[in-house]
C-alpha cells in the first residue's frame, strides 16, 4: 500500500483544505470501499451526471437516495423474507448497502427512477451567475469623462 504526505500541499497553500481532505479521503477509502453493488458513474450531457447501481432484487420501497450537504448516501434494505425457502444455489445477493458518493459544489440530485433492476440518480452542475465567467467591456479613452478636481486659490 503506497501512502501519500500531503503535509506539503498544507504548508503551501491558503483555502485549499478541502481539496487536501478529499484526496486523502478517496486515497484512504481505496482500500475500504465496498465493491457491492456495481454501478456507473455517466457524464449524460456537459453539465449533467447519472450514476446508474444494479439493485437486483430491491423494489423501489426498499431503496432509499439522500443527500446531506456534499454527499449523496444511496442505500438499500431489504424487508424480512419467509425463511420457509430452499435455496440450491442463491446468486442473487439481496443484503443491505450503503453507497455514498461526495459531490462537487453546485451539483444537485435531480431525479432517481428505478426501473429493470437499475436505480438510476440525475445529478447536474448549476453554476451560479456570480462565478460564471464573464466578459468585462473595455471602455474606449474618449469615453472616460475626465473627472477635474477643482482648486481654489486663496
Amino acid at each position: 500500500m503506497r501512502t501519500y504526505d500531503l503535509s506539503p500541499l498544507y504548508r503551501a497553500t491558503v483555502g485549499f483544505d478541502r481539496v487536501a481532505d478529499l484526496m486523502e479521503r478517496v486515497l484512504t477509502s481505496e482500500v475500504t470501499q465496498p465493491t457491492y453493488p456495481p454501478y456507473n458513474i455517466e457524464k449524460t450531457t456537459e453539465n449533467s451526471y447519472r450514476i446508474s447501481v444494479a439493485v437486483a432484487g430491491f423494489s423501489a420501497d426498499e431503496l432509499s437516495v439522500d443527500t446531506k450537504e456534499n454527499t449523496l448516501v444511496i442505500s438499500a434494505r431489504k424487508a424480512e423474507e419467509d425463511s420457509d425457502r430452499t435455496y440450491l444455489h442463491r446468486g442473487i445477493a439481496t443484503r443491505a448497502f450503503e453507497r455514498r458518493f461526495h459531490l462537487a459544489d453546485h451539483v444537485r440530485v435531480t431525479g432517481a427512477t428505478h426501473a429493470d433492476g437499475m436505480l438510476h440518480v440525475d445529478l447536474v452542475r448549476e453554476v451560479p451567475e456570480a462565478l460564471k465567467p464573464r466578459r468585462i467591456e473595455i471602455a474606449k479613452g474618449d469615453q472616460i469623462e475626465s473627472r477635474v478636481v477643482e482648486t481654489h486659490d486663496a
